[in-house]
């Protein structure tokens, strides 16, 4: 009788490989859409097997590592030689909970370096990769959240108006969201476009982010449909004190300032002097009524050359002097309905 035939096992060589290193107290939700993006797009349907993208959780210790929820994840190995990934990912957290790697995990990012393999900082790990000198002459994406924890720290300003920057084989994400975007992206490059587009529409996204698209607007700034006017608003908000120049923001959108002025009057209905005046003149309003910071702080905190000046531009917006705001705040101890309005935090 004929023997036989044995079926030969599935031995196909991932296209895309992903290592990931967790910081203690990592983000979550921007380690999980990193991994989902690539698990659906690994395996036909549902069936999420590793083959056509592979990812091995790593650690030097192998103990399980707490994220800032308290969730668990236990590593699949311990640090593996880089060349067998095509990324290595480091995926960040909190910042102020202690050291957010130990020693050996130090060393093995910098011989992933050495290596040539290209780094992935998430969250917060643009920060570990900063600390280990990973960094130096590179762009680097932040969260509009950690802008300021950034420069305090390292004194020099991040990108934090888009969802990630590629900078040769340094990658930086600002977290969140934009996570999916950047897994999708090195998907698509490396499996292909049907893929990633499986990964989003099973995700229930409409589509794939580019890098350069804008951060999601904190509710200080006014809301806006083109992205252009987002990075704008965004910017304006990352710098109250110092108020940038409308013909150095344009320049930093990639537009003149003609064209920024014709964007802002078609989606907010007023010029971006104006917008930023608004909106300098809306965070002094907050911080009288929630905060027990002198007129004068606060004025010099929204962007004003002094008191007296921020005084009348001040009464102008509301109808009152800020004294009486902070009056009237100091009589009743509690936010007003308007004051929740103008304000929603």
């Amino acid at each position: 009788m004929p023997s036989r035939a044995i079926p030969k096992p599935d031995i196909a060589v991932p296209r895309l490989r992903v290592g990931f290193v967790l910081a203690r107290h990592f983000t979550l939700t921007a380690f999980a859409n990193f991994i989902d993006t690539l698990r659906l797009a690994a395996d036909e349907g549902d069936r999420s097997r590793p083959i056509h993208c592979k990812w091995v959780v790593m650690s030097a210790t192998k103990h399980p590592i707490a994220s800032s929820s308290g969730v668990e994840i236990a590593p699949e190995a311990g640090l593996l030689d880089p060349k067998q990934f095509h990324y290595i990912v480091v995926v960040g957290g909190l910042l102020h909970r202690g050291e957010q790697i130990d020693e050996a995990t130090a060393a093995y990012i910098r011989q992933v370096a050495a290596a040539g393999i290209p780094l992935i900082g998430v969250c917060t790990g643009s920060f570990i990769l900063k600390r280990l000198g990973l960094l130096e002459g590179r762009k680097t994406c932040v969260s509009w959240y950690h802008r300021s924890d950034f420069i305090e720290e390292f004194v020099i300003a991040p990108i934090a108006d888009q969802l990630y920057v590629i900078d040769g084989d340094r990658i930086t994400c600002s977290g969140g969201a934009g996570v999916v975007d950047l897994a999708a992206e090195l998907v698509e490059k490396h499996v292909g476009a049907q893929a990633a587009r499986k990964s989003l529409n099973v995700m229930l996204l409409d589509e794939q982010r580019a890098a350069h698209a804008a951060q999601p607007t904190p509710h200080v700034a006014p809301t806006a449909a083109d992205a252009r006017v987002r990075r704008a608003v965004l910017a304006m908000e990352q710098a109250m004190a110092d108020p940038i120049a409308i013909t150095a923001l344009a320049e930093r959108i990639g537009v003149s300032e003609r064209q920024l002025d014709r964007l802002f009057r078609e989606e907010l209905g007023t010029s971006p002097a104006e917008t930023y005046r608004t909106m300098r003149l809306d965070y002094g309003h907050w911080l009288i009524s929630n905060t027990r910071r002198s007129i004068g702080e606060i004025a010099a905190m929204a962007g004003f050359a002094d008191g007296a000046h921020f005084a009348r531009a001040y009464r102008k917006r509301f109808g009152v002097n800020p004294r009486g705001i902070r009056q009237f705040s100091d009589a009743t101890s509690a936010e007003t309905p308007a004051d929740r309005r103008l304000f929603k935090i």
